[in-house]
């Protein structure tokens, strides 16, 4: 079960894909039934994909959502109406094994529901604490009253595991604090075979742009919190830098408003991309930017993109807190890291990069997804 799935544009969604994969090439006779949405990560890119797909063992069930534009309500009601779908689709078939990759929570709960129902185990893979995040991303008065409601959630749906993954190390203390009976594995994002085939091989001879290319490529939300940090930014980097910004996202208007106030000339919006256009992207850019709203939430994450930008060889700028910083700084050569939001500290940073590419040889043998899922599989497969 997961609400995102190839060819949609998601973490999420490459994650399921590469996990079922790796399913299949262990156990080619398993017989797989993914619950998943139409595309609809971004309401400005669609991909076309079939309602229902079977191939080798794999049905994969398609559930066609209302239209959103990201906001909280909208993305309330999609939800939903998936949840509606699933259990209408669910419940007259049998199986061994429920298997739940979630980031918002919801997609957990959905799964809980669906095991408890059919008295059979459940794996769940978490890609965020949405309990704990919430009173960040929500109005304080809101923020009140849901995150109990969400919290309750959590702990039934933590509960009613028979395994749990934490997709970052980060999230170690709060779930294992919290749930100290329930069994957790800590198997992260990676990187896709995609971006593995892009890595250069040594240092490339590349004329370096000026003004510097910026690129970053991802969602535009409140987490980002590129509304916060890039107006300023890109005004004190005028004649230095040009950052050229690939996505779509709830907070999207809002950066578009601010850059307007704030009379910023170097910043170009693009549409999100084909995974095959962003690595053409990637490649022409001479630094490749992260960031994270300044919230006490995401001092445990771990951003997929980081994989995705390392593997580039490009000089990596990230504003990010806590574990995603230590783990930049540990694992990652020629990145630099700021405080999320802090224009100065993002200037004198991306003043310490080298701006050349080069191979990350040991990073991306030590973070192929193939290899990552291969392990997760087996793990989740322990369980029949």
């Amino acid at each position: 079960m997961t609400f995102y799935h190839y060819p949609d544009l998601s973490a999420g969604s490459f994650r399921a894909t590469a996990l079922v994969k790796a399913l299949k090439e262990i156990n080619p006779l398993i017989q797989l039934d993914i619950m998943t949405t139409l595309p609809h990560r971004y309401s400005s890119f669609c991909a076309e994909a079939p309602v229902k797909e079977e191939k080798d063992g794999v049905k994969i069930q398609r559930i066609k959502l209302p239209a959103h534009k990201s906001g909280m309500l909208d993305q309330s009601l999609a939800f939903c109406s998936f949840a509606r779908q699933v259990r209408h689709l669910v419940i007259k078939n049998d199986y061994d094994l429920v298997i739940a990759t979630s980031s918002r929570l919801m997609t957990a709960v959905l799964a809980s529901w669906v095991a408890s129902n059919k008295k059979i185990p459940l794996y769940l893979d978490i890609r965020d604490i949405f309990a704990d995040t919430i009173k960040d991303v929500l109005p304080k008065f809101s923020a009140f009253f849901a995150k109990p409601f969400f919290s309750m959630l959590e702990k039934w749906a933590i509960k009613r595991a028979s395994k749990v993954n934490l997709v970052s190390p980060g999230f170690a203390e709060y779930f294992e604090t919290r749930y100290p009976q329930q069994k957790f594995s800590y198997f992260t994002n990676g990187i896709d075979e995609e971006f593995l085939n892009s890595q250069p091989k040594s240092k490339p001879d590349r004329n370096v742009s000026s003004p510097l290319r910026i690129v970053y490529a991802g969602n535009i939300g409140e987490g980002q919190g590129l509304h916060e940090i890039l107006p300023g930014l890109a005004n004190r980097l005028s004649e230095k830098a040009g950052f050229r910004i690939i996505g779509d996202g709830g907070r999207k208007n809002l950066l578009i408003k601010r850059l307007e106030s704030a009379k910023v000339k170097n910043v170009e919006l693009l549409p999100p991309m084909t995974r095959d256009q962003l690595i053409e992207e990637y490649k022409q850019a001479d630094v490749l930017f992260l960031h994270l709203n300044d919230y006490e939430a995401f001092k445990k994450v771990l951003p997929s993109k980081i994989f995705e930008y390392a593997v580039m060889g490009k000089p990596i700028l990230a504003g990010v807190p806590g574990y995603s910083a230590e783990f930049i700084r540990a694992e990652i050569s020629n990145a630099a890291v700021f405080h999320p939001c802090d224009e100065l500290d993002a200037i004198k940073s991306l003043e310490s990069l080298s701006i050349h590419d080069s191979s990350r040889g040991e990073f991306v043998d030590k973070y192929s997804r193939a290899n990552i899922c291969r392990d997760l599989a087996k793990d989740i497969l322990s369980l029949t």
